[in-house]
């Protein structure tokens, strides 16, 4: 029987042999340091490595467990943190050349929550800069690299964190999710991403004084990066709950199993605009296992999606595209994040004045309301998290036509960011040319739980996709 290196384990599998003594937290952390070191190189995934302060971390939690004082929960346990999420240790650089030499002066919520339940901050994930791309890429850092396919994208804008999770760096990455960026690049890499409800994980800056723009404020949320979906459980139910700080999160209650009606709406074609033959495999590949585990299982599509995913695109670019006129920045974004948001600014259908865009943000309760009464029938909605597989490098930057089939194929992943809704990302099994597929479970509002519970139940018939071959960079 083959022992398991540490790096292999889950995150509540390490956090257990820590606590049982079975392995020191110093070995732990140096086993994953050690992964890094051999695979990061080729990956790209991690910006910034705390070799010295990881460590002597990690021999704080095993001093402490020698003197039997009581630690934490994640005890000795790596994580890796988003270059847009507070921590003291390094700047919150977005990516971006700029912000440089940002260092927050406290941590964001998130990530003092994860310390005080004794897990290590390890490294910091790449993303695009400001997380403006469906990749991850950056003037400041360089690309990250898809480890199943170099020349496919990794997804994004967590991208480097997905990636680190895949590969063993880290059994436990932190993101975030404004147009489905947790739950694309884990589904890229071949793991598992919670995009919590809104308004459940406190924002990623300790700074509160700063304007926040509506899109922001509603679209976007913090979550986790994981191998198994009760990693993400664990995660989430450190993570979650007010602050006292960002007055956009409350508490809520998050049980620890779901038994409620058990019913899937399973959207195979969203809007009927076309899946590659992958996509739609895995999400009956997942519907199977959802029946198997005692789902009742119906092809029905939720309501005014369509017009959910267009409001989306629109909004989101109505709020960013000033920042893209002269003095609208401090300084120049990528020039590749700079053609992704001017070609997808082009082919989105500009507000008519202060009435229509007033409209938009009326029409979003109404939308809302109607899935509210549709997850009564339909608790879950399984679909893809992409239609399409992911896209080759520099897709997205072939020109304008280009943007619109990206969001296009991302129409069910954007109308989840428009309504605020919880959703578990889950791998689904390799496709024929060795590449992770994958579906994502959609919950009702503030039903965390419920989503988590299909999520589980997926995991349990399918199983975990495993470490990829790491891929190395194309030729050029």
């Amino acid at each position: 029987m083959t022992t398991a290196q540490p790096w292999q384990l889950t995150m509540r599998e390490l956090a257990q042999a820590i606590r049982e003594r079975r392995i020191t937290a110093r070995e732990a952390v140096d086993a994953h340091l050690a992964r890094i070191d051999a695979v990061n190189p080729s990956v790209n995934a991690l910006t910034v490595v705390f070799h010295a302060r990881a460590r002597a971390l990690a021999d704080e939690v095993d001093a402490a467990l020698e003197a039997g004082l009581e630690t934490g929960a994640l005890a000795g346990v790596p994580f890796t943190v988003k270059e847009n999420i507070d921590l003291t240790w390094s700047a919150s650089t977005s990516g971006w050349p700029f912000l440089a030499n940002a260092v927050p002066a406290e941590d964001a919520t998130m990530v003092a929550r994860l310390l005080a339940a004794g897990a290590i901050p390890i490294g910091r994930g790449n993303m695009p800069d400001f997380g403006l791309r469906w990749d991850t890429d950056n003037d400041l850092f360089g690309r990250t690299l898809n480890p199943w396919d170099a020349s496919r994208v990794p997804g994004g804008s967590s991208g480097g964190d997905a990636v680190a999770v895949a590969t063993g760096m880290t059994p436990l990455g932190l993101g975030n999710d404004y147009g489905g960026s947790l739950r694309l690049p884990a589904h890229a890499a071949g793991v598992c991403a919670l995009r919590p409800s809104a308004g459940r994980i406190p924002a990623p800056t300790a700074e509160s004084a700063e304007p926040v723009s509506l899109t922001l404020q509603h679209f976007a949320v913090n979550g986790p990066i994981a191998r198994t979906v009760e990693d993400l459980d664990t995660a989430f139910a450190l993570m979650h709950g007010a602050d006292g700080r960002d007055p956009l999160v409350s508490t809520h209650p998050h049980p620890a199993s779901y038994e409620g009606p058990r019913k899937v709406a399973v959207v195979r074609d969203p809007l009927g605009w076309g899946v590659d033959t992958q996509v739609r495999e895995a999400v009956d590949r997942a519907a199977e296992a959802l029946a198997a585990q005692g789902w009742e299982i119906d092809e029905v599509e939720p309501p005014l999606l369509e017009e959910a995913a267009v409001l989306w695109r629109r909004l989101s670019v109505v709020e960013m595209v000033g920042a893209f006129q002269p003095g609208g920045l401090p300084a120049p974004l990528s020039a590749g994040s700079t053609t992704y948001f001017l070609d997808n600014a082009s082919e989105t259908e500009p507000f008519a004045g202060a009435d229509d865009y007033a409209l938009a943000w009326a029409r979003r309760v109404a939308i809302a309301a109607a899935w509210e009464e549709f997850q009564v029938a339909y608790p879950i909605v399984l679909g893809p998290v992409t239609c399409r597989r992911m896209p080759e490098v520099g897709f997205d930057l072939a020109g304008p036509a280009a943007t619109t089939e990206l969001w296009r194929a991302h129409r069910l992943l954007v109308a989840v960011n428009f309504l605020g809704l919880p959703s578990v990302a889950v791998p689904a099994g390799l496709d024929e040319d060795g590449l992770p597929t994958g579906v994502q479970l959609i919950g009702p509002r503030n039903g965390d739980h419920v989503a988590l519970a299909a999520g589980r139940d997926v995991e349990a018939v399918l199983g975990r996709t495993g470490v990829p071959p790491v891929a190395a960079a194309p030729a050029v």
